[in-house]
């Protein structure tokens, strides 16, 4: 057996560094009973790398790809076209001829009708298709041709499309091997690709057939429409019926041609009903085999299916576990924290230490991100409204889309029942959180939340000298007994209820005034430069460290080249160095256990990498004028001022205006001292995550030394448990952090959706868009005003590179990025609602905003005109003047 050149039947998912994704799940089809796949061979990577690798032209060429951008389009094209050229001119090896041709003949003989086929190394595979990304050839007759097809095969490992996906998915060319898969062609008289999860909705147990006449190539390339047919457990729940003009055939003189379809053909279903059934079988049999969902290409010859191809469908989302056999719908926890990004394992594991004390589950795992079972509160009568109501003040689609699952009778008729636990108060209960909130509302002291502060970082502190010294299992018990003292904080029935007071101030002041005066979000203002708004002070603060920096050049060029480990040595020499290390380094000793999905332990807190702050300082250098925090914060509390007076004033002129404006005054007053004080209850848990971490990474790095791991960041990919363990014994295996580690790489990839059901089926809320200006994209209002500016497409603060009136276009906002919002005069979000942070935030600054604007980043183009409007709660875009 030649290792150039390997039958179906000599090939197995071991084998895919041979023969690529596609040859092994081709020799993976061929074992599976009950599966007709056409014979075939596969010319190996070996036969690659003898060929096309060992080619020292060819090498050269391939180098000259690094350093290209996958939006260099006219580099990529011309050194592509180059790397094809010479690939294609290049001579096969005897040896490797003759293997071919064996083949060739066991397949029927060498001028057997042949289809052609690339296999890459990283193609068809669980965490990344590469679909479509090199060449296929058809209808291949004779050995020549068939060799000639497997060069251009080769080459097409550069075509500009291939190139482009792999820089823009960070491959490396070389690392991306090619076989060519050889297989005897069918000319079918119907074909097609099958799903066994429906592409659209996701729904594992739907499964989506799409039939055409003749080959399926035809509708592959959009040059037909193909039949849709829906199957769920042997019954055909949906069919439509295209009309089709003209199909694909093979050509006598080799390749394909392009036939009429004869009118009587061309309105009938391409499959019959049973045909229709029998393939939905076919594709259980072949997902049963791989484990996962498939997209599978057939084909109808003599009235038998043959199967082409099977790939895993790698774009679905993965279901959350259910073990019952009920319905489950769960909810996204990221889209409620502001994190839809995938966690760490190390981050997971913290999350759910933190939610065991607090005597709660964080929820069930998928795709590395936590989601909530919500089955029990929407079949609860009482728990249903609330947690609509809840959802709303977070994500208004998340709650449409819960309204739409409500809708499906059957579904619901089976979901799963049980204690609810959205509503969870705590061992105490709600009772004396009302108590608390009763007093606090009628005191209105503003000196309860300065104590509530005070008495979060004695506890802090405490922490801190109890980690100090601590190391091995004695240091892990005591973070683990530690989050006891978070639970405790978390649930301190003062603190809890000092939030509401502030939120439900809020709710009433919008509803009032609204009422009374016609006037909006009417809280908006009043909230402005609020006390103790921790997130809010988090951006002007910086500003003052601006200042500082912006007095000294050499520092300013200093900063733009410096890297985590030369940010303060490299200060020590410059004039005004000290100055700037001390201001940042005060800076950091307030705030620097934020940073960008700060909610994940593992993610790089700004104390530890202080580089990520330099973009949003430049950015302050660059766009405003010294001492601009004092204005600001001055310029907030006057528009509040300012705001109380004249609506307390038309209060007072309506009837019954005294008493409408005394209620009014004192709820505007308790906006002042409590509001600020929703942002602090995360900040305080990032006060101890910061300790947390230092202390552990101190272990990680004695771990690398040790050799127990090749980095300290491995340790990320670790439960805490795991790594306690590693540190007890000294021993990893290390395939662990390995295959964890490629595993977050691909889910976080993937989108993860606000809902999704046990059956897997995404479900999507939509707004009602009957009222809003044509073309317009819909949202929640959560900051009045309106404001037109430049569109400024953001996806992490290392691209916030912004200018004073633009406006913040990304997917969502945590405290972190409260620096940025100093810099914008707008707002939109992708992910978000009333209550959550980018919106208080936005608030607190005056800054229009509209969030859960679906696929904002995807529809607004960067540096578009757009207008913001913060009121009503959408977004359009604008022609350039």
């Amino acid at each position: 057996m030649s290792a150039y050149v390997l039958g179906f039947h000599d090939i197995d998912k071991t084998r895919l560094a041979l023969v690529g994704g596609k040859g092994a799940n081709l020799g993976e089809l061929s074992a599976i009973s009950g599966v007709r796949v056409p014979y075939g061979f596969c010319v190996t990577t070996d036969a690659y790398r003898e060929v096309v690798e060992r080619d020292t032209e060819v090498g050269a060429l391939i180098d000259g790809l690094a350093g290209l951008r996958a939006d260099d389009r006219a580099e990529i094209a011309a050194a592509c076209a180059r790397l094809r050229a010479t690939i294609e001119d290049l001579d096969v090896p005897e040896e490797i001829r003759l293997d071919i041709i064996r083949h060739l003949q066991e397949a029927g003989g060498e001028d057997v009708s042949c289809a052609v086929r690339s296999s890459a190394t990283a193609e068809d595979l669980p965490s990344s298709s590469f679909a479509g990304q090199q060449d296929t050839y058809l209808n291949v007759r004779g050995a020549a041709a068939t060799i000639d097809g497997v060069r251009r095969c080769w080459a097409s490992l550069f075509t500009d499309r291939a190139v482009a996906y792999r820089i823009r998915n960070g491959f490396d060319h070389r690392a991306v091997r090619l076989s060519v898969v050889v297989q005897r062609m069918v000319f079918p008289e119907a074909a097609g690709i099958m799903f066994t999860a429906d592409p659209v909705s996701a729904n594992r147990t739907v499964v989506s057939i799409d039939a055409g006449f003749g080959l399926g190539e035809a509708f592959v390339s959009g040059l037909v429409n193909a039949d849709n047919y829906r199957v769920r457990a042997g019954q055909i729940i949906e069919k439509r019926i295209a009309t089709q003009t003209k199909e694909l055939r093979a050509s006598p003189s080799g390749g394909t041609e392009e036939r009429p379809i004869e009118p009587a053909r061309q309105h009938a279903q391409t499959l019959g009903d049973g045909q229709i059934l029998e393939l939905e079988s076919l594709g259980r049999r072949i997902e049963a085999h791989f484990g996962h969902p498939q997209d599978i290409e057939w084909a109808l010859s003599d009235g038998a299916f043959h199967v082409l191809q099977s790939r895993p469908v790698t774009t679905l989302y993965p279901v959350p576990p259910s073990h019952d056999g009920k319905n489950h719908v769960y909810v996204s926890y990221g889209h409620r924290q502001m994190m839809t990004d995938a966690f760490a394992p190390l981050g997971l594991s913290f999350f759910d230490l933190l939610h065991d004390k607090l005597g709660r589950t964080a929820g069930v795992v998928a795709g590395n991100r936590f989601y909530k079972d919500v089955s029990a509160e929407l079949t609860s009568f009482w728990a249903r409204p609330a947690t609509l109501k809840s959802l709303g003040q977070v994500d208004v689609l998340m709650a449409h889309a819960l309204r739409t699952v409500l809708k499906r009778k059957d579904f619901v008729a089976s979901l799963a029942r049980g204690k609810t636990s959205m509503l969870d108060f705590g061992e105490g209960g709600p009772l004396p959180i009302a108590r608390q909130y009763l007093k606090l509302s009628r005191e209105n002291d503003p000196g309860v939340v300065p104590d509530l502060i005070a008495y979060t970082e004695k506890t802090v502190e405490r922490c801190r000298q109890g980690l100090a010294g601590k190391s091995g299992d004695e240091l892990f018990q005591y973070i683990i007994d530690d989050h006891a003292v978070l639970a405790e904080l978390t649930f301190d029935s003062r603190s809890v209820a000092a939030a509401f007071v502030g939120i439900q101030a809020v709710n009433w002041v919008n509803k009032h005034l609204e009422s009374w005066l016609g006037v909006k979000n009417a809280a908006d203002a009043i909230a402005q430069s609020a006390d103790h708004n921790v997130v809010a002070a988090m951006g002007l603060d910086l500003l003052d460290v601006a200042d500082v920096i912006r007095e000294h050049p050499d520092v300013v060029r200093h900063l733009r080249t410096a890297d985590r480990d030369t940010f303060f040595t490299g200060l020590a020499a410059l004039d005004g160095g000290a100055a700037v290390r001390d201001a940042v380094q005060g800076y950091l000793r307030t705030y620097g256990m934020h940073c960008a999905g700060d909610i994940d332990i593992t993610r790089t807190r700004w104390s530890e990498d202080p580089t990520l702050l330099v973009p949003l300082i430049l950015s302050n250098i660059k766009n405003f004028p010294p001492g601009e925090r004092r204005r600001r914060a001055e310029q907030g509390r006057a528009e509040a001022e300012r705001t109380m007076n004249d609506l307390l004033d038309r209060l007072r002129k309506l009837p019954g205006g005294a008493g409408k404006a005394r209620k009014a005054a004192r709820k505007m007053s308790l906006i002042r001292h409590f509001i600020g004080y929703r942002e602090y209850s995360k900040h305080s848990l990032l006060l101890r995550y910061e300790l947390y971490k230092q202390a552990l990474m101190a272990e990680a790095a004695e771990l690398a030394g040790r050799g127990v791991v090749k980095e300290p960041e491995d340790v990320y990919f670790l439960s805490i448990e795991e790594f306690r363990e590693a540190v007890h014994t000294g021993e990893l295996d290390y395939s662990i952090v390995t295959r964890r580690r490629e595993e977050h790489e691909t889910y976080q990839r993937l989108t993860p959706p606000r809902v999704i059901t046990s059956e897997g089926e995404v479900i999507s809320g939509e707004y009602d868009a009957g009222t809003l200006p044509e073309g317009a994209m819909a949202g929640v209002a959560v900051s009045a005003g309106i404001v037109e500016g430049r569109a400024r497409v953001i996806r992490s603060m290392a691209e916030a590179d912004v200018e004073e009136g633009d406006v913040l276009v990304t997917v969502f906002t945590d405290p972190s990025w409260s620096p940025l919002f100093v810099s914008v005069k707008g707002v939109v979000m992708e992910v978000g609602g009333v209550m959550t942070h980018g919106a208080v935030v936005a608030r607190e600054y005056g800054l229009p905003a509209v969030v859960g604007v679906e696929k904002a980043t995807e529809r607004i183009e960067d540096g578009q005109l757009i207008r913001v409007n913060g009121t009503e709660g959408y977004v359009e875009t604008l022609p350039h003047p």
